[in-house]
């Protein structure tokens, strides 16, 4: 049944809902899962007509690209052109958890997520129900569940309310932990700097790059 809510609380219902999910967006349809910051719309990374249809949902252009939800760590090294020490210490301090990493994508990736200019942004989710799907799927585009420009949802029925029978399956886990989008900071320039401060603070993550705060937030403040 198009649209149908699994509640995931229950066992057999969470086994149910991830098989379905799982073979809906194996076969280029959107799926809504829970993550550790808010809900997500999702399809296979690698679909480009789903990327395309999940875009078309959320009523959002090429020019806002889609970011890519990984299971594990070890996911990351197929998807990037490098994985220098500033990569790999963000993604060890940090994931899973809030912090999504901008990078040089592998050029031979055949994906079309938007106007990427050469870049992926990359994130593993801290929520069992998100690291199961992800291992069953593999990478996927994931971007919030929500039409563009309204209110990210925290909960699976206001992902629903937005979005309805255009996304096959919702998993519902329960209100999100943090409510609030990931941190995005870029590292495919020479200097890394943040898009956006969310989850994880920049305090944090200058002290695992070595930098300050400040120097982080310089185009935020631009």
């Amino acid at each position: 049944m198009q649209g149908k809510i699994y509640d995931c609380a229950d066992d057999a219902e969470r086994e149910e809902g991830v098989r379905i999910a799982t073979k809906a967006a194996k076969s280029g349809r959107l799926v809504v899962m829970p993550t550790d910051t808010l809900y997500g719309l999702g399809c296979d990374a690698f679909d480009n007509d789903a990327v395309a249809n999940l875009l078309a949902t959320k009523q959002r252009g090429p020019d806002m690209p889609v970011p890519v939800l990984v299971g594990s760590w070890d996911t990351v090294r197929g998807l990037v052109a490098s994985y220098p020490d500033s990569t790999r210490d963000l993604v060890e301090a940090f994931w899973p958890g809030g912090l999504s990493i901008v990078v040089p994508q592998a050029p031979s990736l055949p994906w079309n997520l938007g106007d990427t200019r050469g870049t992926v942004m990359l994130r593993m989710p801290l929520h069992p129900i998100a690291i199961e799907l992800l291992r069953e799927v593999g990478p996927m585009a994931v971007s919030s569940a929500n039409i563009s420009g309204h209110q990210p949802p925290t909960t699976v029925h206001m992902a629903k309310g937005q979005l309805g029978k255009a996304v096959t399956v919702y998993l519902d886990g329960g209100e999100t932990d943090v409510g609030k989008p990931s941190t995005i900071i870029d590292l495919s320039g020479d200097i890394p700097y943040l898009l956006r401060e969310g989850a994880i603070p920049a305090e944090a993550i200058g002290e695992v790059l070595g930098v300050s705060a400040d120097s982080l937030r310089t185009r935020l403040q631009g």
